[in-house]
């Protein structure tokens, strides 16, 4: 074997072996968006349309987010279950970098149904969630993640 080729087939060899590590990359980052998930928060900052932090409060959030359901729970109470309608996910890495966008319809311990969008993003290694209640552009919610859990 010439010096050529072995250069072509250590080249091809390096190729096949970058592909393989990006597919196994994306495949394990679209692989968690099926998986079901607990999310839990110690603080939640309650925002205006235009992102002001408007109050903070120190409360245990919990987000169970399952293919086609989504539970909410604030300090164990003020329940909140739902359909999830649609759902967006592209993770670079896992809960570190990445987003997740879901829309889904809600009910609260009272029965009323609301539309809402989840936005879970992950930038610098720090997951955050944002939560937006159709019509209630005034009373967004942000909660940092503190503990992420895949479950079965």
């Amino acid at each position: 074997m010439s010096y050529t080729d072995k250069l072509n087939y250590i080249n091809m060899k390096t190729i096949t072996m970058i592909v393989a590590l990006l597919i196994a990359g994306i495949t394990m980052g679209h692989a968690q968006c099926d998986k079901k998930v607990v999310l839990t928060s110690s603080k939640t900052e309650h925002m205006d349309a235009a992102g002001t932090v408007k109050r903070t409060d120190d409360e245990t959030a919990k987000i169970e987010i399952s293919k086609a359901e989504l539970q909410i729970s604030v300090n164990g109470e003020h329940k909140m279950t739902g359909a999830i309608k649609s759902k967006t996910c592209d993770w670079k890495v896992p809960f570190k970098e990445g987003k997740t966008v879901i829309k889904a319809t809600i009910s609260n311990d009272q029965g009323e149904d609301r539309d809402v969008t989840l936005t879970i993003e992950g930038k610098d290694g720090k997951v955050t969630l944002l939560f937006e209640m159709e019509g209630m552009p005034d009373d967004r919610i942000r909660v940092g993640i503190d503990k992420f859990e895949e479950v079965s």
